[in-house]
């Protein structure tokens, strides 16, 4: 039986902390425990077997840290293959009736990626590969990725598994006491960008005890549409006569993961200090439970490397000033290489309350996919809002959604047969939320219903790739109202039938209705205003714009979204004054200059991010001041903030 069909109708027991047992059994500080199935294969046979007379169906090889970072490719191949041999033979002798299976276990490489350490991605998702080839040809049922802090090391990991075997591929990060990973991110994150990449089961493992680890469960629980593991430690570690123990023992372990099962956990099993004995109690007092049925998701979420956004009640502003049409001084920063300037719009962006940025770099002079995924890179290293990646160049747009850390929006698929055989393979491969247009070959139909027909299609389309209704956001084409009195009517009506008839999402770039016009703002933000009415769920919109976000904030607070209306007399007041807002106005470079009352300009640029103006901003003080003295007063107080 393949793992996937028992996972269906079964609660799925995994192995505990096989490097407790070695340690017990004389693995040495520092030694590799990889080695040990060449030196040691009795003893690894021996530890794999009692998991499973104790009822494990999972056995994870001794693996965990095979790469090749720390062996060659002749010693790595040799280990993986004693390591799955090893398994296998536990599997034969053991006397437990179970269904038995195999995993490749795989954790990190233990080098931080870009932009926190030196790694680069693709050559972590090239280690990775390497380690999976290793195994997958020699018999393994699974993979299974554990004990990763990292979301992008998490998507390497997985990537490189997607990309080199066809076996399910469960994952598992291991959180702090504050919930989220080393690096920062959410388990609603981790739900997103994992289940965007086909995972078959995710979880939480190692780190803290069952209790300790209760929230992240239950986020997990709350967002997942996949089955969701648990893999706790046995609680906090402690020293006693030299030896390390752990103060939870396996009834009151049993009982708490007991607690999960009934809860909807569907695959469990221990991490550091678990023996057999842990996972025999767990079996016996979940042996009673049906497994709880996984339910199907319908949670339109999207992520960065920290946090998800989820399209639901509230309307999500897209921030679409990163971008060069209509944008003079945008180009120029592209053309010049102008990095921090595109910075400093994606801060003032999400200073001003948007929740995505769009990117899009699109210049016929300049390598597109190249300053993409440059952009894509420092927008990254800097601001932890999600990003909506926007080219119609499908290299930049598969060069951008590879490296992206989490979870993108991608604008954008149409009803054209051609573009939808070169968007939803990417979508399907690295996940994503994607903007559809309601056009197709014959251009933008007029009436609303055309367009409706439009978007069937391509709920149609998408279904054929596996991509469910949940993982679409149609756009109904905003056209200007000053060469067409229907063009208003028309975008609205499909776009409320679209919500609320196919129950899909929606999304607009509201700007272009007032193409033309005077005073733009203010019929932009009328009709921005009526589109939410209609069922808006996202708007690209021009957040410096006083109108649109005095709109946003109203019409939120008139909804009943705004609980208290704290939203709206927290923001409202910097709007309250039109004439004071220029909407049209870019930020000033980097936004430093726009911010004064937080400090210098140069602890701004340092508090920010921005590499190249910090630079320039300090060369410019050690004309006339003292180094010391500028890293005293400047340098330190913006490291303290940061």
């Amino acid at each position: 039986m393949k793992v996937l069909d028992y996972l269906k109708n079964h609660i799925v027991y995994l192995d505990g902390g096989t490097g407790t047992l070695l340690q017990k059994r004389g693995l040495k500080p520092g030694e590799l425990p990889e080695r040990w199935n060449v030196t040691h294969p009795d003893v690894i046979t021996d530890i794999h077997k009692a998991y499973y007379d104790a009822g494990t169906n999972i056995i994870c090889t001794n693996t965990f840290g095979a790469n090749s970072l720390k062996f060659d490719d002749h010693e790595l191949d040799t280990l993986i293959g004693a390591a799955i041999e090893n398994a296998n033979r536990a599997r034969e002798l053991s006397s437990g009736k179970q269904e038995k299976f195999i995993a490749l276990d795989i954790s990190s490489v233990g080098k931080l990626l870009k932009p926190y350490g030196d790694l680069d991605f693709e050559d972590a998702v090239g280690i990775y590969a390497k380690t999976v080839r290793a195994g997958a040809v020699k018999g393994v049922d699974l993979i299974y990725i554990e004990t990763m802090s990292d979301s992008y090391d998490t998507k390497a990991a997985l990537l490189a598994a997607k990309e080199n075997c066809d076996l399910p591929v469960f994952v598992s990060n291991a959180y702090g006491e504050d919930g989220k990973l080393m690096t920062g991110a959410s388990p609603s994150a981790m739900v997103a960008m994992l289940e965007g990449m086909r995972a078959d089961a995710i979880g939480a493992n190692c780190s803290l005890g069952p209790e300790q680890l209760r929230g992240v469960v239950e986020e997990y629980l709350e967002y997942a549409s996949v089955p969701v593991l648990f893999k706790p430690n046995a609680g906090l570690p402690r020293s006693v006569d030299g030896q390390t123990v752990y103060d939870v023992f396996p009834e009151e372990f049993s009982d708490i993961m007991r607690e999960y099962v009934q809860a909807g956990v569907r695959i469990v099993g221990g991490c550091c200090g678990t023996t057999p004995e842990y996972i025999a109690a767990t079996v016996k007092k979940t042996a009673d439970l049906k497994p709880v049925e996984v339910k199907a998701g319908n949670r339109t979420l999207i992520s960065s490397y920290t946090h998800a956004v989820e399209f639901k009640d509230s309307p999500i502003l897209i921030g679409e000033r990163i971008n060069p049409t209509g944008k003079k001084r945008f180009k120029e920063a592209l053309r010049n290489n102008d990095i921090d300037y595109i910075l400093g719009e994606g801060i003032t962006q999400q200073e001003k309350g948007a929740h995505v940025l769009d990117v899009n770099v699109g210049l016929p002079e300049i390598d597109e996919p190249e300053m993409l995924k440059k952009v894509m890179f420092e927008l990254q290293s800097i601001i932890d809002l999600p990003l909506q990646i926007d080219t119609t160049d499908i290299t930049a747009m598969e060069t951008a959604l590879r490296r992206y850390n989490g979870k993108a929006m991608i604008n954008s698929v149409n009803g054209k047969e051609e573009v939808m055989k070169e968007i939803f393979p990417l979508v399907k491969k690295y996940g994503g939320l994607v903007v559809c247009l309601t056009l197709d070959e014959d251009g933008i139909p007029e009436d609303a219903e055309k367009r409706v027909e439009i978007a069937k299609k391509i709920i149609k389309t998408a279904a054929e790739y596996g991509i469910e209704k949940k993982d679409l956001i149609f756009d109904t084409l905003a056209m200007t109202v000053s060469a067409d009195p229907g063009a208003a009517l028309a975008t609205l009506k499909a776009l409320n039938i679209i919500r609320n008839q196919l129950g899909c999402h929606t999304s607009l770039g509201v700007s272009n209705i007032s193409f033309g016009l005077p005073n733009r703002d203010i019929i932009t933000a009328a009709f921005f205003t009526l589109a939410m009415e209609n069922g808006l769920s996202a708007a690209i919109m021009n957040p410096n714009s006083a109108e649109m976000m005095k709109s946003y904030y109203s019409f939120r607070a008139l909804h009943g979204i705004d609980n208290n209306c704290t939203d709206y007399i927290e923001n409202i007041g910097r709007y309250a004054s039109a004439a004071a807002a220029d909407a049209g106005a870019a930020a000033p470079q980097g936004s430093v200059a726009a911010d004064r009352e937080s400090g210098s300009d140069l602890q701004r640029a340092i508090v920010k991010g921005l590499k190249e103006q910090a630079a320039a901003l300090t060369e410019e003080r050690l004309k006339s001041e003292d180094p010391l003295e500028i890293v005293t007063t400047q340098i330190i107080p913006a490291l303290d903030i940061v």
